[in-house]
């Protein structure tokens, strides 16, 4: 791995994460949600909202996985990435992340809840720094990380990014 890619990870103490990439939870606010207040999709309390910070390294990827709670991607420094978005009715959408802003890409994109995401580094990128916020607050048991055969065959028309961006 580059030198400057492993001192920022040291610099921000980020650790692997198990969709790809590495990362640092920086957020997790002390407020709490009661599970009352939730529908049936969380399974007891969680905090109002969590940060991270998220790194992707040339090589690697953060494989399909989906979420309970909405995600706000937010991108702070590096090469540009694309995230995939494969939402239920099997529409997918494709997001540019990244520094260009005059020329397509955004600072920021919402994941909705239960869709199906992946993102990489655009052809010939070397690191991106990304952060993501999460509302009610991420917790692992509310992380889905996609099965390749489940998911081609509920997605066929979608077979080479789903073969591209999971494990």
């Amino acid at each position: 791995m580059d030198s400057d890619i492993q001192r920022i990870i040291d610099h921000l103490q980020l650790a692997p994460h198990p969709e790809g990439g590495f990362y640092r939870e920086t957020y997790r606010s002390v407020e709490t949600l009661a599970a009352s207040a939730l529908d049936a999709r969380y399974g007891g309390e969680r905090s109002a909202g969590t940060g991270i910070y998220f790194l992707l390294t040339e090589g690697n990827f953060s494989a399909f996985h989906r979420l309970r709670s909405d995600e706000l991607y937010h991108f702070y420094a590096g090469d540009p990435v694309t995230t995939v978005q494969i939402r239920p009715d099997g529409t997918r959408v494709d997001t540019v992340l990244g520094p260009d802003l005059l020329n397509g890409h955004v600072p920021q994109l919402v994941i909705p809840r239960d869709v199906w995401q992946g993102t990489r580094l655009r052809d010939g990128g070397r690191w991106a720094l990304l952060g993501t916020t999460v509302a009610p607050g991420f917790d692992f048991a509310d992380f889905e990380m996609a099965d390749r055969p489940a998911l081609l065959a509920r997605f066929p028309q979608h077979a080479e990014i789903i073969e591209q961006l999971t494990r």
